[in-house]
């Protein structure tokens, strides 16, 4: 099958690539190479792989692509993912999250696209939910723009599959970790303690440590997009491990499969909280299990441990 990936040099988007590579499908990585490394996709462009740098908001050059490769299947990954980042500059994040997607869908209503699946948030658009676990069908309250700009184009999804009768299904994730997470970058705390770890750096927690998430590894994540791709399913689904974990258990627990290592984790450094985070996350997966057949596989400590390996 011809596919094409947005944001296929980043972290998720990368280990999507590698699976359809596996799998014999001929893929097309779109990515202005902002955030993503050319590195994360050196397995695949040795497969066959290509990819086209360039950028989701410049539309007339997404548009020829999509002309030129006519993929029959997109998984749009690229955005802006930086929580602090959409605080200080919410226009620019609804420039890449919400008219980046249209620009996406676009090009995929115009040229022949039979499914697309989309990347969204389970956390950051439920805010500080009143029910756990949280179920897609609950308020949406998100607490930052980006989990705003992310809802907004979930509606669009919604609206080209009424208009169009484009087949459209948006994965809302929890907090996705695993190998090539930047360890240095602005978002996931479990790659960035990881790097705290192995660099003998002290962790930096922000709050009290209690606030909770729910993390899932990126091998279930990409064998969710694979179901929700082969599916007919319509809507938003959770996708995560349906599990709450505190900072504090997360840094327990990467203590004690460190030690396995020979690797000290030092005692974090307290700081204030910062704004437009959730205290408490954890995502009713029911949906997934029921209409993709999907559960995660990956517990939170074989996770740490295949990271650790991985790096060392």
């Amino acid at each position: 099958m011809d596919c094409l990936v947005t944001g296929g040099a980043g972290f998720i988007g990368s280990n999507i690539v590698d699976a359809l590579v596996a799998r014999g499908d001929r893929v097309v990585v779109v990515d202005d190479l902002s955030t993503g490394k050319l590195e994360n996709l050196a397995d695949a462009l040795a497969a066959g792989a290509e990819l086209r740098e360039l950028d989701i908001r410049d539309a007339p050059a997404l548009t020829a692509v999509f002309a030129e490769l006519r993929p029959q299947l997109v998984f749009h990954l690229a955005a802006q993912i930086d929580v602090r980042h959409s605080v200080t500059d919410p226009a620019a994040d609804a420039r890449s999250n919400v008219l980046g997607a249209i620009n996406v869908l676009t090009a995929a209503h115009g040229h022949g696209v039979t499914r697309v699946v989309n990347t969204s948030t389970g956390g950051g658009l439920y805010g500080d939910a009143d029910l756990m676990p949280t179920p897609e069908g609950h308020a949406i309250q998100p607490l930052a723009p980006y989990g705003q700009s992310k809802y907004a184009a979930e509606g669009y999804f919604e609206l080209y599959a009424r208009l169009y009768g484009l087949s459209t299904v948006s994965l809302r994730y929890g907090n996705v970790y695993g190998p090539r997470q930047d360890v240095h970058g602005e978002a996931g705390v479990v790659a960035i303690f990881c790097g705290c770890l192995l660099e003998g750096r002290t962790p930096q927690v922000f709050g009290d440590g209690r606030q909770t998430r729910d993390w899932v590894d990126v091998a279930d994540v990409v064998r969710a997009n694979l179901l929700a791709a082969d599916a007919t399913v319509t809507g938003p689904i959770n996708i995560a491990d349906g599990e709450e974990t505190s900072v504090l258990d997360l840094v327990a627990a990467l203590r004690d499969v460190g030690a396995s290592f020979g690797l000290t984790l030092a005692d974090p450094e307290f700081l204030p909280g910062r704004p437009g985070e959730v205290s408490r996350s954890r995502l009713d997966i029911s949906r997934a299990r029921n209409e993709l057949a999907w559960r995660p596989t990956v517990t939170l400590r074989d996770g740490l441990q295949r990271i650790l390996q991985g790096l060392l």
